[in-house]
This record gives structure tokens, C-alpha cells and sequence, in this order.
């Protein structure tokens, strides 16, 4: 893996950059993922997604019913946005020029299991109050952090993702 600082940094995107503006259609890339549940499945309530690193199981969520022997989509939802935010606070922190020794990020959140088993209609469904936090080693002041956060939150794909609604499409195969 290539070290980068902010002038490789710069130079590494200044291409795709002008590339975009020329050729805005350039920079819509598409992303996906796939996930499946076979015949012979029945009674395990469960989905299989093809990850990055390999296949991850999930399922219900021991407050939902699950034994708590499967991932929960909620955490999985939040390691995604742990990754991302973490990739993009570092780009950003380079490219501010600001020297990061260590970090530590967290993610939290509740859902309300009422919404999801449809006990109660006004409760939501979903995660609700997520809240990142980045601890780090730096000599980085509080103004240059507070900058720091407000550009990994503009930046982030997966948090300015969770702004906008899903569709699903349910359909014979």
C-alpha cells in the first residue's frame, strides 16, 4: 500500500478530478452487492451476502427472535459506515495536512424492535441516533478538528447515503 500525503494525494486525484468535469458521466460509478437464500433454507431465518472478504450469514437479531449466531444487519449497516467514514476522514486529514498518529472510531445507535415486529406503527423502523465518533492521536487544533468533522461528514458515501430513501423492487425470478 502506497503512503500518501497531501501532495500525492493531490496528484493521485487531480486527473480524475478534470476527468469529471469534463466528463460528468464519468464519475457515476456504479456499486452493488449481492446476497441469496436457497431451498433448504426453511426455517432459518437468514440471508447470505457475498462480502468482501467472504461470505457473511444474517439474521434475526436476538431482540427480533435470532440466537444471536448471525450478523445483525444494523451492525453490519454500521461497519459500513465505520469503513467509510474512517477512509474519508483520513483522505480528508491528508489532504488538510493534518499528521493523524492513531484513530479509533465508533458507531452507535437503537432501534426500537417495536417497529420492526410491527407492534407499535409510531415507533420507526431503523436505527436510529447514529452517531460516529473519532478519537485521535494528533497535535491537530479544535478549530482543524472541527473542520476535519464537517468534511468527513460531506464527504462520507455511506452517511450521505443513509439520507436518502431506499427502493425495493420485490419481483418473480
Amino acid at each position: 500500500m502506497t503512503q500518501l500525503d497531501a501532495t500525492a494525494l493531490r496528484e493521485l486525484q487531480a486527473p480524475l478530478k478534470q476527468r469529471y468535469r469534463e466528463h460528468p458521466e464519468a464519475a457515476s460509478v456504479p456499486v452493488g452487492a449481492e446476497a441469496a437464500f436457497e431451498a433448504g433454507d426453511e426455517g432459518v431465518v437468514s440471508c447470505t451476502v457475498q462480502g468482501w472478504s467472504g461470505p457473511v450469514r444474517a439474521g434475526l437479531h436476538p431482540a427480533t427472535g435470532g440466537d444471536g449466531d448471525d450478523a445483525c444487519s444494523a451492525d453490519l449497516l454500521l461497519e459500513a459506515l465505520l469503513a467509510c467514514s474512517g477512509v474519508t476522514l483520513r483522505a480528508v486529514a491528508t489532504a488538510m495536512g493534518l499528521p493523524i498518529a492513531a484513530a479509533s472510531l465508533h458507531a452507535r445507535g437503537r432501534f426500537d424492535a417495536r417497529g420492526t415486529l410491527g407492534v407499535a406503527r409510531d415507533v420507526p423502523v431503523g436505527v436510529q441516533g447514529v452517531e460516529v465518533v473519532a478519537e485521535l492521536t494528533t497535535d491537530a487544533d479544535d478549530a482543524q478538528l472541527a473542520t476535519l468533522g464537517k468534511l468527513t461528514e460531506r464527504y462520507c458515501v455511506v452517511a450521505q447515503s443513509l439520507r436518502e430513501p431506499v427502493t425495493f423492487t420485490v419481483r418473480r425470478a
